[in-house]
């Protein structure tokens, strides 16, 4: 089933992880439009786009680089991918940072580049995008925010990064609100552990690794595509009355106190 057929998607922080698989997802259900932003080396996304166009023929992709933090960066976003295809359709905010720290030790310049990056830029990005959307009414959009597990429980060495992902999650739940009218949906992803670059030192910890398998009722951490399905979902018709939603994939982590 083609979910997103002849859909334009952005997606921010895309050449690896959560929006790597995304990105990937995205094209194998008929999305024709990628507008994958990126900010580390190009040659990890330049092998995304080679794959999604040798796999998915129909699929155009168009590749932008830029600091998340500066709003001029979701400036271009939206320029060049209307240039590129005419419309967004979908919103990804996924482009995010997690430099583990103690919290009473922490540089300030830890915290302000978290915020900048995790939450400033999420909102740079909505609201250039939304706005393009709402230029594109009756049509409307779809905006997925990817938040965190950490946005409903805390971390000893994440007392920077856990307020940005209660942000976001606020975000999509009141840009809802003020989007609606415009029929733009906007709901929140919230991922597990899930095991990527930004986590993958804290992991390197074999008994920390082996305590967050044994917390998931599923007996495993989460992979990339695990998140990439739930933000197809929410970005296809099948979620046409689904807004200022959280959706929670962490293969039961959270309920599993006991």
């Amino acid at each position: 089933m083609s979910l997103l057929l002849d859909k334009v998607v952005a997606i921010t922080g895309s050449s690896r992880g959560i929006g790597r698989a995304t990105a990937l997802e995205c094209a194998k259900h008929g999305a024709t439009g990628l507008i994958l932003h990126y900010f580390v080396p190009e040659d990890e996304v330049n092998t995304l786009k080679t794959e999604i166009e040798a796999n998915y023929p129909s699929a155009k992709v168009i590749t932008i680089h830029g600091d998340i933090a500066d709003p001029a960066t979701s400036t271009k976003i939206v320029q060049t991918g209307v240039e590129g295809f005419g419309r967004i359709d979908v919103l990804v905010s996924n482009a995010g940072i997690c430099p583990f720290a103690e919290f009473l030790t922490m540089p300030h310049a830890t915290w302000e580049r978290t915020r900048q990056v995790n939450l400033d830029g999420s909102f740079y990005v909505v609201q250039a995008v939304a706005n393009q959307m709402k230029n594109q009414s009756p049509q409307g959009g779809s905006i997925i925010g990817i938040s965190s597990i950490s946005a409903l429980v805390g971390g000893e060495l994440q007392c920077h990064y856990t307020p940005t992902k209660a942000g976001i999650l606020s975000l999509m739940q009141s840009c809802a609100v003020a989007l609606g009218k415009y029929n733009i949906r906007a709901n929140a992803v919230l991922p597990g552990t899930i095991a990527t670059d930004i986590n993958k030192e804290d992991l390197a910890d074999e008994k920390k690794r082996d305590y967050m398998v044994q917390r998931t009722a599923l007996g495993r951490l989460g992979a990339p595509d695990d998140i990439a399905g739930p933000v197809v979902f929410l970005a296809s018709d099948l979620a046409k009355y689904v807004t200022g939603a959280s959706l929670l994939v962490d293969g039961g982590l959270f309920v599993n106190l006991q």
